[in-house]
């Protein structure tokens, strides 16, 4: 079984507005429900859990009936971290799933899923164990040496842009939480899934990856999310 595990716990101060960034409303569909959509039309998933901030359960529910996300099956509620809303998630799969499912983690604000990328990450984790998605980094890297000079970079083709979805065996990233909670190793600050994995001792394998796989966290990403529906809605009319 391929569950998708998708992380909408956040409130979304930066966005400014009124109502967590994951429910605005984007030409009559909420962002989320676009995340939602690329799991669900995706034959590969079977089952979707999405990990959701407080008093927002109903209206998710909701959404998902109005446009037919039945492959949600769960909705749990978030922590006061991205780790922690991230560890809610696993554990409640606990008696769901079965040492070799994979378990997909993926931010509900990155909505615009792609369909090749979401299959490499399943096929990468099926050979692997895990699979992340990645792009190459295509600017130069500097490391500041004081306030307003360095002295030296960081190899560009060293490096790789990892992001959502990721993909890992669920008897592993199971045991990852735990570990990683009981022990305080890997969920502080920025940590993700990810970074979590390489603290415990864990090589992560890439997957492929998308420019158009925005995170949205500012009104200018939300801007260039409609840019990007816009033009495939045109190309479609072409």
């Amino acid at each position: 079984m391929n569950v998708a595990v998708v992380i909408a716990g956040g409130s979304g101060h930066r966005m400014g507005q009124d109502i967590p960034k994951q429910f605005i409303n984007v030409y009559d569909k909420p962002v989320l429900i676009y995340t939602l959509e690329g799991f669900q039309k995706h034959p590969q998933i079977d089952a979707i859990e999405l990990v959701c901030i407080d008093g927002w359960h109903d209206v998710a529910w909701a959404y998902a009936k109005q446009f037919g996300i039945n492959k949600l099956k769960w909705i749990i509620s978030g922590g006061n971290t991205g780790q922690e809303s991230i560890r809610n998630g696993i554990f409640n799969l606990e008696d769901k799933c079965s040492e070799d499912d994979i378990i997909i983690i993926h931010d509900g604000i990155r909505p615009l899923v792609d369909e090749t990328v979401l299959s490499d990450v399943i096929v990468k984790c099926e050979k692997y164990g895990n699979a992340v998605t990645s792009m190459p980094y295509n600017e130069q890297i500097f490391v500041a040496d004081d306030d307003i000079s360095t002295v030296k970079y960081i190899p560009r083709e060293t490096l790789r842009r990892v992001s959502t979805p990721q993909a890992y065996k669920f008897g592993k990233i199971d045991w990852a939480y735990h570990e990683a909670f009981e022990n305080e190793i890997g969920i502080y600050g920025s940590s993700y899934a990810n970074t979590m994995m390489v603290e415990l001792g864990e090589r992560l394998y890439f997957a492929a990856g998308s420019d158009k796989n925005i995170k949205l966290t500012t009104k200018d990403d939300l801007e260039m999310f409609k840019a990007y529906l816009k033009a495939d809605k045109d190309n479609w009319l072409k």
